[in-house]
């Protein structure tokens, strides 16, 4: 049995709190999120790296938290991509990105943990570095997704932000998880 694929558009998520994870992504400033994009990383890397049973699904329509890590690497390599292309182009839009056909097809239930740690760690670590090089006259660049919805600079970021975080809350039940993590 496979997860529902998910058709919701998540972009409600900019103006108010997540009912689910708790993350408010709307109200997160942009300077912040380059840290919590890395605190977020970090604790998905310790979750590949440590996790009982990070192959197993809970349920068999859920998927585990090396599918979900699998992802969120995914997601990192995809939002520095359009964020690239946000800075390079004018007003860019984006192609479609199937979530759940790259899942199967990538077969993130199978691949190793520790390479998808590796490649999730250094896939942050270059979507935070572009972040972080973001000036202030770029964050109201626009690029456009495929289903129409715009983009910021910041509300791409603060987006992007949502997922990772949603996910560490699908894997772990911590709410808004990034917020409360501190680097050692």
């Amino acid at each position: 049995m496979e997860p529902e694929p998910d058709t919701k558009d998540w972009t409600w998520t900019l103006d108010r709190r997540c009912e689910q994870c708790g993350f408010a992504a709307g109200e997160v400033a942009v300077a912040d999120v380059p840290q919590r994009a890395f605190v977020a990383a970090e604790e998905w890397v310790a979750i590949l790296r440590s996790h009982p049973a990070v192959a197993s699904r809970p349920e068999p329509a859920v998927w585990s938290p090396l599918e979900y890590g699998a992802h969120v690497r995914d997601v990192y390599r995809l939002f520095d991509q359009r964020l690239v292309s946000i800075l390079g182009e004018d007003e860019p839009t984006f192609a479609n990105w199937d979530q759940d056909e790259t899942a199967r097809t990538e077969h993130y239930g199978e691949q190793d943990p520790e390479v998808v740690a590796d490649e999730l760690e250094a896939a942050a670590l270059t979507f935070v570095d572009r972040l972080r090089g973001v000036r202030p006259d770029q964050q109201h660049r626009t690029g456009t997704r495929s289903n129409g919805s715009q983009f910021t600079v910041t509300t791409l970021s603060q987006y992007f932000l949502h997922d990772v975080v949603h996910h560490l809350w699908d894997v772990t039940g911590q709410t808004d998880g990034a917020a409360s993590l501190e680097l050692g």
